[in-house]
């Protein structure tokens, strides 16, 4: 695939993260399920969840990414945690094969990168324990994807900064991992926490701070936004595409929350830089009527 800057200038970066490809509770490639072989020949059949969710993830890019773009160019970003991985004793994994995730992983990928808008693909490291040391196992497999280096020949990005629409376009930050909390009531407090160390850090050093944060890991969406010289400072944390794990079912926001699935698009318009967000809530479980 080649650099975005051959094509000229692009207004739009469509943004996914948290994936978890190979766990049962998250993204699966449903419409490939019966010819998708895994190690030993094993054809798993996703679950009822799996199978919404892919619904949910074939609408997103049927739908809501041509009519946010505007059916123009785009980057997609993929912000961390594309891999489920092999973690904390974890048991609910498709396959503990890393193999069989990259298989996973590629084919949920590869019909994206294939359509004819999406000019590149970039790549932001996930978490350890979910993406190997360093991020040596997206590494892997952003490079086999084809996606952009680094200056320093990394696949994978720490973090990364994107200038979206040209040299005077918007100024985008880019990490995977925010801070968490357990209480709605704090919600936005990490999320306004990682824009206003932007403005500082950029002050202190003289440099331009970034005109919108974006941060995943948590698998809820949240935004804020404050009004700058230059239009808005945005901060965003994007959803997942992972339902409840038993991890996630202990923590108290977590228990009691639906899981968040989707996905963002920043572009920069002809008169100002903005988000839009497509997130859609999992159903909830049935009651148990007595």
């Amino acid at each position: 695939m080649p650099d975005a800057s051959d094509k000229g200038t692009i207004n739009n970066v469509v943004v996914v993260s948290d994936l978890h490809c190979g766990c049962r509770f998250a993204l699966y490639p449903c419409d490939q399920w019966e010819t998708l072989k895994l190690h030993g020949g094993v054809t798993p059949k996703p679950s009822a969840f799996q199978f919404e969710v892919w619904r949910v993830w074939q609408e997103f890019w049927n739908e809501a990414v041509p009519e946010f773009t505007h059916k123009e160019d785009y980057v997609l970003v993929l912000n961390g945690d594309v891999l489920e991985g092999r973690h904390h004793k974890a048991v609910t994994q498709v396959s503990q094969n890393l193999a069989d995730q990259f298989k996973i992983a590629r084919a949920v990928l590869e019909p994206i990168l294939a359509k004819k808008h999406c000019k590149a693909l970039y790549w932001v490291q996930g978490t350890e324990a979910h993406v190997g040391d360093s991020g040596e196992n997206e590494e892997v497999l952003a490079q086999s994807l084809g996606a952009i280096p680094s200056e320093t020949g990394q696949y994978v990005r720490q973090t990364m900064w994107m200038k979206v629409g040209g040299q005077n376009g918007c100024l985008v930050h880019f990490a995977h991992t925010i801070g968490t909390t357990g209480s709605a009531h704090y919600e936005t407090s990490a999320v306004m926490r990682e824009l206003a160390e932007q403005f500082s850090q950029a002050g202190r050093w003289n440099n331009r701070s970034a005109d919108i944060v974006v941060r995943s890991h948590r698998h809820t969406c949240c935004e804020v936004r404050v009004p700058t010289a230059r239009g808005y400072g945005i901060s965003v944390v994007t959803a997942g595409w992972q339902g409840k794990t038993p991890f996630v079912a202990r923590i108290p926001g977590g228990r009691q929350s639906e899981p968040q699935i989707g996905g963002l698009v920043i572009r920069q318009g002809d008169h100002d830089h903005y988000t839009r967000t497509f997130v859609k809530s999992m159903p909830r479980e049935q009651e148990v009527v007595l």
